[in-house]
């Protein structure tokens, strides 16, 4: 008997290496772009920066969650951030972002979610903005929360997201590295077919560029024909949208958040913004008619802080020249294309509502791939 448990044991062990053996893009040999990262390669590099999470998987249809992006220690209300908010595809129901490029800047963290959580995200996001220490007589927050939808694999009509889910993804933000594949927001998605979730990746600028680091995190929910550094690994797993063989719902959503310590208003940031889209692309991506597909980006720059209260009529704020963007620009493509790849990478297979099932990415299959197309660096 115990040797027919170990040999069935044995015959499993593949399956839970696997599972086990989740690792980043990097932790494989594949260097995407030629920037180098930031020391987590992800976007807590950005000083400051902090990721919270909560990850919902009850009974056999709950599967969803929060991520939570808080630009800053201090009270973001009182010591605004610059941010601009850039539309790829505006299927979506992105709260709070036409106030940020009306007057350029975040007051809030940004919470992501399911679609049909964003207003009980919102509520939390308010009461966390309201009660924080010096906001007593404040009586307008602008709270930003994105998502994507979850409902293939989530009971999305359910709306099992609470206003504490949300608190305690706030109240648990680190500046370690962040949890990716199927948690928080990523729990319930689907990204090229396969399953998607958070991602997150860096770029470090040299001194001589002005040393500054952007840092991006994605909720992938999208599809379209997907490439890893380039190379066509749904075209030869033959899983690719629109294909003779399988014809996938393209339709999802992915949203991307930029941070950055470089000093840019809102201006400039929706430049960064743009391209991060051409990171998205890169990997394969269509933003699809029923694709809502964001970007929002913010710099966390002391000397770019907008306070709510000031005895100044004029603000006198240093920023970054024009000519100095184009690195940033190369930057944040790479790093939300390295993002993505991540999501992917380090997401499990999960079964969820009415028994339905998406596959991991099979890394079985694609590192061989990307070995024969020379991609593996190592």
């Amino acid at each position: 008997m115990r040797k027919k448990i170990f040999f069935i044991l044995l015959l499993c062990a593949p399956c839970l290496l696997q599972a086990q053996e989740r690792k980043r893009a990097r932790d494989y040999g594949i260097q995407i772009g030629v920037m180098k990262t930031g020391r987590l390669n992800s976007i807590t590099d950005v000083a400051g920066v902090k990721v919270g999470q909560t990850t919902l998987i009850k009974g056999d249809s709950i599967r969803t969650g929060v991520t939570a992006i808080v630009p800053h220690d201090g009270n973001i209300f009182q010591q605004k951030v610059p941010a601009a908010i850039y539309v790829g595809n505006g299927f979506g129901k992105l709260a709070g972002s036409t106030q940020v490029n009306e007057l350029g800047n975040l007051e809030t963290p940004i919470v992501l979610t399911n679609t049909l959580n964003v207003p009980v995200a919102m509520d939390a996001l308010i009461g966390y903005t309201l009660n924080q220490p010096g906001n007593e007589k404040v009586a307008s927050v602008n709270a930003v929360v994105g998502e994507t939808n979850d409902g293939y694999l989530n009971d999305i009509r359910g709306r099992h997201v609470t206003k504490e889910d949300v608190l305690a993804a706030l109240q648990n933000a680190g500046t370690n590295r962040v949890q990716e594949g199927a948690v928080g927001a990523g729990t319930g998605t689907v990204c090229f077919g396969f399953k998607g979730g958070i991602g997150t990746s860096s770029r470090k600028l040299p001194a001589s560029l002005g040393g500054y680091t952007v840092g991006v995190l994605v909720q992938t929910n999208f599809g379209g024909v997907l490439q890893v550094a380039g190379t066509p690994v749904g075209e030869e797993l033959g899983q690719f949208d629109f294909s003779d063989k399988l014809l996938n719902n393209v339709d999802g959503s992915c949203m991307i958040i930029v941070a950055t310590d470089a000093p840019l208003d809102n201006r400039n940031l929706m430049r960064l913004a743009k391209r991060a889209m051409l990171g998205l692309g890169k990997t394969g991506g269509i933003t699809s008619n029923g694709s809502g597909d964001y970007v929002i980006a913010f710099s966390t720059a002391l000397e770019v802080r907008v306070p709510y209260t000031t005895n100044n009529a004029v603000i006198n704020t240093p920023l970054l020249q024009n000519d100095g963007t184009s690195p940033l620009f190369m930057a944040v493509i790479e790093a939300t294309e390295e993002a993505i790849i991540n999501s992917l990478f380090t997401a499990t297979t999960m079964v969820g509502k009415n028994s339905n099932k998406i596959e991991a990415l099979p890394l079985d299959k694609v590192i061989p791939i990307l070995k024969k197309y020379n991609r593996i660096k190592k």
